[in-house]
């Protein structure tokens, strides 16, 4: 096992940015940037033992800077949309950016996916890794309380990838971190991902009002589109006139997350073999189709990007929750750690 670093390129501040590559003794690599603690490529076997990409992203670090609709990165400090981008906390509103349409997505307009991170390199008998650090200032786009984040990339020779988040405010706030990346098991983007196998060990689903915001209430997945308790293609059902489907152009929904049960949600692309398997203590995972990817910007591979090329499994708390009463709300004291872990494990099917 072994980690690598290399340059990448430059802001348009100057700063430079670096891409870590963490290969564990399969070959499974990992790159990973100090910009937005972006996952730039993940290169998997098919059952033929032949590496290949299974991400989305770019070549070059003008592209995420400019134009990424938040390819493989930190998503902070809330994952998700801040309804009417305010929110309460004692008594006092704290007004964010309105970055997309009336509401805040995503951190804001300089979320946690648009800062060089401090980079430590780990490298052990068992696993390999990065650890990413940074501290968002108080008031950093609106959010109260200067917050100590720290995000550990590791992995290990069973091909397992494990993302934890850890932070500490030094004020009463709100913190939701994830990773945004954009998966496609076929292999350096051959196919789109409707034809993807996908499972998630959730009952319920968030529903969703016309601006994609959580009404608060939950949907009994049973009988319905959003039923993957068992695997079922991606693209089964997403052209039906449901108006829950209509709203986003395909699936972008909060699942709630059963809490027993082997893995929270599993991926797999039959051609190739490859199977994406996640395993998370977080209540939730948001699944995005890509409905919102077009065709104007080319992807790493040369490869030119289209609706419903990669797959979002974004594990989460639950979604605008400070906003939502009939939601479980966190808000975290001063000192109290905020800690999650999220892990992937690749392997090749039987079938």
């Amino acid at each position: 096992m072994k980690v690598l670093k290399e340059r990448f390129g430059k802001l348009k501040s100057g700063e430079e940015v670096i891409e870590y590559s963490l290969i564990n003794s399969n070959r499974l690599k990992v790159k990973i940037l100090n910009y937005g603690g972006i996952i730039t490529e993940i290169m998997a076997p098919n059952r033929n033992g032949d590496f290949e990409n299974v991400v989305l992203g770019f070549d070059n670090i003008q592209d995420y800077e400019e134009k990424s609709p938040y390819f493989g990165s930190i998503i902070g400090r809330i994952a998700g949309r801040i309804s009417h981008g305010r929110f309460e906390i004692d008594g006092r509103i704290y007004e964010l950016a309105k970055n997309h349409g009336n509401h805040n997505l995503h951190g804001g307009n300089r979320g946690f996916d648009k800062v060089i991170w401090d980079v430590k390199e780990v490298i052990t008998e068992d696993y390999i890794g990065i650890e990413l650090f940074y501290l968002s200032p108080d008031g950093e786009e609106g959010f109260p309380g200067n917050l100590d984040v720290k995000i550990s990339y590791i992995l290990n020779d069973y091909d397992e990838l494990q993302i934890k988040y850890e932070a500490v405010s030094d004020k009463r706030t709100i913190i939701n971190l994830t990773n945004h990346s954009y998966f496609n098991l076929s292999g350096n983007l051959k196919e789109d991902i409707l034809g993807h196998r996908l499972t998630i060990n959730a009952d319920s689903v968030a529903q969703l009002n016309d601006e994609i915001i959580p009404t608060g209430q939950l949907i009994d997945v049973k009988n319905t589109v959003f039923d993957f308790r068992k695997p079922k293609s991606v693209g089964m059902d997403i052209d039906k006139e449901v108006e829950q489907l209509l709203k986003c152009g395909g699936y972008d929904h909060p699942f709630i997350l059963n809490k027993s049960g082997a893995f929270s949600a599993q991926l797999e692309e039959e051609k190739s073999g490859r199977v994406l398997e996640i395993t998370t203590n977080e209540p939730s995972v948001v699944l995005y189709t890509g409905n919102g990817l077009g065709e104007d910007f080319i992807l790493r591979g040369d490869r030119k990007c289209k609706k419903y090329l990669g797959i979002c499994l974004e594990t989460q708390d639950y979604p605008d929750s400070i906003n939502q009463h009939s939601f479980p709300t966190k808000i975290y004291n001063p000192g109290e750690k905020y800690e999650t872990y999220t892990k992937y494990r690749f392997y090749i099917s039987d079938y």
